[in-house]
Formats: C-alpha cells, structure tokens, sequence
C-alpha cells in the first residue's frame, strides 16, 4: 500500500499522474519547527508527517513539505492579507527558494531529500498584488503565491524543478520508481 501523508490537492494531482494506486491520509504531525534552514525545515516537517502516518497505517508512507524563502528567510503561509501584500512585495523582481523536503518510508528505510528551485518574480506594482490578493488564492499557499494558479503570471523564470514549486518534486517519482512501484501505467 503506496499512502500519501498529504491533505494537498496539488500532491495528490502530480502523484495521481504518474502512479494510479495510492491512499490519502493526511498527518496529524506538528508543524511547529523551530529550525531556520530552508531545507533542514522542510525536511524535518517531511520527516514528522511520514512517520506519524506511517505509525498509524503502516505501508510505505510519502511525506512532503514546501517552504519558501529569500535571503534565507522562511515565508510561511500569510496569516492576513496585509502579511500577503508583504510577502508578495518582497519577492516581487527577485529571485526566491521553493524548497521542498521529502520522506519516503519504506521497508523499515527512511528515503529523504530536499529540492531546492529557483524562482524569479517579475516587478509587481500594488495594483496586481491586491488584485492577486483579492482572487484569495495566496491565503493557504507558501509565500502567499501558486506558480499552478493566476501567481504564474508572476514569474519570470524558474531554474530547476516546476513540480517542486507546486509541492511535489518529480524526484520523489522517480524514487518510488527506483523502490518498485509502477509509474506511467494505465
């Protein structure tokens, strides 16, 4: 039994396009996380909800999470939409971290990692950003933004991974790929 430790739609969507048999059970885990590093934070919180399922379920267990930060600053999801506006100022023209951590576990192994990519936001005047704001679609997301959604107009480029900046790295496919589970069937 293949679980996803993930009550994100966009998870289940890019896992659901490779990998056709999965559960969803979401985690319990805290997500309080005192750890600064982008990727030791990502990862810790990975790890946490991969073992609280694991523990309740059994069978190889996914958990993931995604961060965003600049200048090595973690930008959680916005509790307001004045910390949204906030937010999206301060990325707006620069380039930013999408870091995902992940945690495989599987036969008593623990497979973890992070993916890191690169995202440049184009300059955004207050206009858009309140016209984002008001669509209500940065309120639940990383750094008030979701490169899926309308905030792809935002970006002006990206180095690396774009399943990554959704939550979801494609490395994490592969990996399954590399323990025996069937990708790309029908």
């Amino acid at each position: 039994m293949l679980v996803l430790a993930s009550a994100s739609p966009r998870r289940r969507e890019i896992l659901a396009r490779f990998i056709r048999e999965f559960e969803v059970i979401p985690s319990n885990a805290s997500e309080e996380c005192s750890l600064e590093n982008p990727a030791e934070y990502a990862l810790e919180l990975a790890r946490r909800k991969a073992r609280e399922v694991h523990g309740r379920v059994g069978g190889t267990v996914i958990g993931a999470d995604t961060v965003v930060s600049i200048d090595g600053h973690i930008l959680g999801k916005p509790g307001s939409r004045e910390e949204a506006f906030e937010m999206l100022r301060l990325l707006s023209g620069r380039v930013h971290q999408v870091t995902t951590g992940y945690c495989i576990i599987h036969g008593g192994d623990e497979l973890c990692g992070a993916v890191t990519t690169d995202v440049k936001f184009r300059e955004l005047d207050d206009g858009i950003i309140w016209a984002y704001i008001d669509t209500g679609e940065p309120m639940d997301k990383a750094g008030a933004y979701g490169i899926q959604g309308k905030a792809g107009l935002f970006v002006e480029w990206i180095r690396g991974d774009y399943y990554n900046v959704v939550g979801f790295p494609l490395e994490i496919i592969w990996k399954l790929r590399e323990l025996g589970f069937k990708v790309l069937s029908r």
